[in-house]
């Protein structure tokens, strides 16, 4: 018996170390909130695989340790002495809620150690390869491939924009595509509107030229392009190109037989060459109306001439201008002339017996609302003088100006010797 304890002794000695398992490290405290009131919660504490100082393996795991009434106690394996050095993860749980996350460099001890002397600020890495607990800055170079890796991205060009079309410079950075934002991005990063070119249109144009029922060559203000697109009307009805009249350029010369008259109203609609751009309706000053007018002789305010305007032609922003002359035949006595806006009087004078001419110039601002109209008009004897009113005519559907005089003495005449009526672009 004496002979087998003694050959299990050694045994049961070498044994010993194995089975006390590796050195810890007591750490003991006491934790308190910020108000003073003590903690109460769990702390998890991570940690990766390691070796530890007597070269036990200890595995990656970790553990839960609750803390009642602040009072905190628990047993770790050092890991000051591990190379590479290996930390502790610590979670605070309390409430319900993770609270904060801190990081401990647990160092051999044969005395308890509180907490802030193993709570370390910036941890160096885990000793695993893995710096997931690093809070410093990691140089690129000490990432395998990314300084490759962002070399082969392109970067911010001079002229990039957040929001608009991306563009890939001479120089390989991006850019953005500048235009306008219904324009289309061509494959070269150029901008132009969709479709290319587009052609212009000229609506509600009026032919220029004396309707006297001789004059039959008339002109219009652009080319038509193509020339079969053009729409001539005469008094609404549409006119047959090569039969009623023919093209050359922007003159429309009327065939025999079809001649416009007094009285007649010519319009056109025709396309424009292809410009890129947005047309403009009227690119040059457009006579509306002009030529000679009546002769009155009689007391009643009766018609000199009259400017039809047809629907379509005028728009809110729009300017037309007013001329005319009078002459007036005889000693007898004086006249009254007005202008006429629609049902709105433009202007209105009374001139003396000897007054044998009167010249007289209107405007007419157009809004939405209708128009600002002023005249200026004076005479042989009659003095200058200037008005400035309102009108609220509508002219969507046209709209038509007229030109009355009456006599204030028997035997004398006035004529309308010449008007025009001039639509600004």
């Amino acid at each position: 018996m004496k002979t087998l304890l003694r050959a299990l002794c050694p045994a049961l000695l070498l044994a010993a170390p194995v089975l006390a398992g590796p050195p810890l490290t007591t750490i003991e405290d006491v934790i308190y909130k910020a108000d003073g009131t003590r903690f109460n919660g769990l702390l998890t504490i991570a940690w990766a695989s390691f070796e530890a100082p007597d070269q036990s393996d200890i595995a990656t795991q970790m553990i839960r340790v609750k803390v009642s009434n602040g009072r905190l106690y628990v047993r770790l394996v050092p890991t000051t002495t591990t190379s590479p050095e290996i930390f502790y993860t610590v979670t605070y749980n309390s409430d319900g809620y993770v609270q904060f996350t801190e990081t401990w460099s647990v160092p051999p001890s044969s005395v308890p150690l509180r907490i802030q002397d193993v709570r370390i600020p910036i941890p160096t890495g885990n000793g695993n390869g893995d710096d997931t607990n690093a809070q410093g800055p990691i140089p690129e170079s000490d990432v395998t491939g990314l300084i490759a890796d962002l070399s082969a991205r392109p970067i911010k060009g001079p002229n990039f924009a957040p929001g608009a079309v991306a563009l890939v410079n001479a120089q390989g950075s991006l850019d953005s595509v500048a235009g306008s934002p219904s324009n289309c991005v061509m494959v070269n990063g150029s901008s132009s509107p969709c479709g290319g070119p587009q052609p212009g249109f000229m609506d509600g144009d009026l032919p220029q030229g004396v309707i006297n029922g001789s004059n039959a060559t008339f002109t219009l203000s652009a080319v038509p392009a193509p020339a079969v697109s053009l729409a001539l009307y005469r008094n609404g009805i549409l006119q047959d190109q090569g039969v009623d009249y023919t093209l050359s350029s922007n003159v429309v010369q009327f065939a025999v037989g079809n001649i416009p008259q007094p009285g007649d109203t010519l319009l056109a609609s025709y396309r424009l060459p292809a410009s890129g751009g947005t047309a403009q309706l009227y690119p040059s000053p457009q006579i509306l109306c002009n030529g000679t007018g009546a002769v009155v002789t009689g007391s009643t305010m009766s018609s000199l001439g009259a400017c039809v305007i047809p629907p379509g032609v005028l728009a809110a922003g729009d300017h037309v201008e007013v001329k005319f002359d009078l002459a007036h035949q005889g000693t007898a006595g004086g006249f009254t002339f007005q202008v006429q806006w629609g049902a709105t009087t433009l202007l209105q004078r009374t001139a003396a017996a000897g007054d044998a001419q009167v010249s007289g110039h209107g405007d007419a601002g157009l809004d939405v609302a209708g128009a600002q109209v002023s005249s200026e008009s004076w005479g042989t004897l009659l003095p200058l003088a200037a008005t400035v009113g309102s009108a609220t005519d509508t002219y969507a559907n046209g709209l038509t100006i007229t030109f009355q005089a009456s006599m204030n003495g028997p035997g004398d005449t006035l004529g309308l010797r010449n008007y025009a009526v001039v639509l600004l672009p």
